[in-house]
This record gives structure tokens, C-alpha cells and sequence, in this order.
């Protein structure tokens, strides 16, 4: 007990009298607090500062061939407003239509499910009963209705929030270009509220900014190529609902681990009623099983190898533990949230080695 109390006497005078713990420990709290609190009322502001953190190197690059920053912004800025055109002209009704289509089909595809499983008892009497079989059907009944009343109820929902959207749509594009032309105002603005002495922040900042960046830019490149890749190959093979499949097979990789293993029951639902299990199934989930291992055994490794050096146990935690939190975002940014987590760890004790006497002794 007496060593226990040395410890902790001596971790709080090497931590606390140190100005720059004390700084950028109010800073991750008060950061906390104002994201947690304001993340609803001010959700069109978090979400333009994360586009314009992402276009920023996009800005950066165009400033590094001696364009002037304002050109190069106008430039990037023009490239944005034309993405989002396409996606919202000429993606969203694709996929709107496509998503009607499925919800079409999808009785016909329970009367054929239910046909298989009442031959079920037929086929393996010695593993399936007729009482188990009915058991089943009526869970799966009960199920779709729960289902199709909670559709219901977020079908009214997302007619209530339309207005909402259509405010978003006006509003971040507007943020997102002032905070690229006024990036610079902007920050210093921020700052002249901070601490002179910020060193340790400023470090954390870099190492954490290099890896947030390289990683979301990463992920956003590994969602282009497997859309790509997946509508491509979906299509010349004759898969219905391609594009829809394609835009899952691109969101997957927003969860790793799980996401490739989610979006496999609808690629092989719909092929199986499509095809039946005949060799066009087989040789589809032969293409999606190679598209797969592409993405894991080469386009991860070469698009972040040397961006995120976290042990697969912290990231599912952190997908968890945010996602529970923020929902999609949380998912979205759990591993760059972990990467700030396992930075201010790792960055905390080297306090009281080598920067704590110095700052002491002043």
C-alpha cells in the first residue's frame, strides 16, 4: 500500500504541475464535451469540416504546383459540386428504383423460401420434423411483419426529415467552401483562445493528422474501386439489382472484419433466386469471393500499410464502442478516433520521462 501511494504521489507531481498535460488534457475534455453535446444541433458543421478536411489535401496538392490557394479551392470546389450532381441526379434514382424493384420481389422470394423449407422434412427426415419446420415459418412471419412495420415507421420518419436533408444539401457545400478559402482565419481564430505552450498538442495533432488523413483518403479510394470493380463484374454477368449490390459491396469496407461478411447474404440471396443453384451462381460467388481477397490481400496493404497500427481486437472494440456512440459516423471514423486514442496514450507517459524536469524546472 505504501509503495501504491508513492506511485500515484509521484505520477501526480511529475503530471500536474507540467503545463502542457494540463492543456491538452482540458483540450481532448472540452472537445469531447462540445461533440458529444452539440453533435445533432450542429451536424451540417462536423460534417462540411470533415469534407473539407478531405478536399484539403486535394487543395494542397494544386497549391504544391503553384497555384494560388483560392484558385486551387475553386478548382477542388467545382470538382465537389460536379461528384455531388452525379451522385444525386444520376446515382441516387438508379438506386431509389432498384431498391423498389427489390422491395417487389421480395414476397415472391419469401413464398419461394417457404416452399423450400416445407421440403425440407421430405429431403432429411432424420435432421428436420414437420413441428420444426412450422416453428420456423411462423418466426419468419412474425419477423417480416415486425419488419414491415418498423419500415413504416421509418418511411414516415424520413418524409417528416425531408425538409432537414434538403437544408443539409444547401448548407454543408456553402461551409465546406468557406472553410477551404477561410482555412486559414478560421484556425488562427481557434487558436488565439489556446495555450502559448501547446507543444505536446501540436505533436499529438501531427501524428494524428498524417494517419486520419492518409486513412479516410484511403478508405474513400477502397470505396471507388470496389464499386467499381463489383458493378462492373455484377453487370457483365447479368446480376439484377447490380448497382445496388455494387454501392454494398463498396460501404462494406467502412467496417472491417464485418462488412465483407454482411454484404455476402445479399449478393448470394439475390443470385440464388435469381439463378438457383446452378453454375451462373456458382461462378458469380466464385468473381465475389476473388473480389474480395483482391481487397484484402492487395488493395489494403497498399493503401494503408503504413497508415493505421492498430491490433485487430482495438479496432472491432472501437467499431463497437463509436459506432454504439455515433452511429454510422461512429463507425466511419472508429478507427481514426482509436488512432487519436493510442496517440494521446502513447504520447502521455513520455511526459514524465523526458519533457516533465525540464518543464518543472522552470
Amino acid at each position: 500500500m505504501q509503495h501504491l501511494r508513492e506511485w500515484l504521489s509521484d505520477w501526480f507531481r511529475r503530471i500536474l504541475p507540467n503545463a502542457q498535460a494540463v492543456s491538452f488534457a482540458i483540450l481532448l475534455v472540452v472537445g469531447f464535451i462540445v461533440v458529444v453535446s452539440l453533435a445533432k444541433m450542429l451536424m451540417p458543421v462536423f460534417a462540411a469540416g470533415v469534407i473539407a478536411y478531405l478536399l484539403e489535401g486535394i487543395v494542397e496538392i494544386g497549391e504544391q504546383r503553384k497555384l494560388p490557394r483560392l484558385v486551387s479551392v475553386i478548382v477542388v470546389y467545382v470538382l465537389f459540386l460536379t461528384l455531388l450532381l452525379v451522385i444525386f441526379i444520376g446515382l441516387l434514382p438508379l438506386l431509389y428504383q432498384q431498391t423498389l424493384q427489390l422491395i417487389e420481389q421480395a414476397p415472391s422470394w419469401v413464398n419461394r423460401g417457404q416452399v423450400l423449407i416445407m421440403e425440407l422434412p421430405e429431403r432429411y427426415p432424420d435432421y428436420v420434423t414437420q413441428e420444426q419446420v412450422n416453428e420456423l415459418i411462423g418466426v419468419i412471419r412474425q419477423e417480416l411483419i415486425s419488419y414491415g412495420q418498423s419500415m413504416l415507421t421509418y418511411s414516415y420518419a424520413s418524409l417528416v426529415s425531408l425538409i432537414t436533408v434538403v437544408v443539409y444539401f444547401i448548407l454543408v457545400p456553402l461551409l465546406v467552401f468557406f472553410f477551404l478559402k477561410d482555412k486559414d482565419r478560421i484556425l488562427g481564430w481557434f487558436t488565439q483562445y489556446l495555450p502559448r505552450d501547446r507543444n505536446l498538442s501540436n505533436r499529438v495533432w501531427k501524428e494524428v493528422d498524417m494517419q486520419i488523413g492518409n486513412y479516410v483518403r484511403g478508405k474513400f479510394v477502397e470505396i471507388v474501386i470496389l464499386f467499381a470493380a463489383s458493378f462492373v463484374t455484377f453487370s457483365l454477368m447479368g446480376l439484377n439489382y447490380a448497382l445496388l449490390l455494387a454501392v454494398l459491396m463498396g460501404l462494406s469496407v467502412i467496417i472491417p472484419y464485418v462488412g465483407a461478411t454482411l454484404v455476402t447474404f445479399p449478393v448470394m440471396i439475390v443470385a440464388f433466386f435469381q439463378w438457383g443453384v446452378s453454375d451462373d451462381f456458382w461462378y458469380l460467388m466464385l468473381a465475389y469471393a476473388i473480389i474480395q481477397a483482391l481487397d484484402g490481400v492487395m488493395l489494403v496493404p497498399l493503401l494503408f500499410s503504413e497508415v493505421v497500427n492498430l491490433h485487430p481486437v482495438a479496432i472491432i472494440v472501437a467499431i463497437l464502442f463509436f459506432g454504439g456512440w455515433w452511429g454510422f459516423w461512429g463507425v466511419f471514423f472508429a478507427i481514426p478516433l482509436a488512432t487519436l486514442v493510442k496517440a494521446v496514450l502513447s504520447a502521455w507517459p513520455r511526459l514524465g520521462e523526458g519533457e516533465m524536469p525540464a518543464a518543472g524546472g522552470r
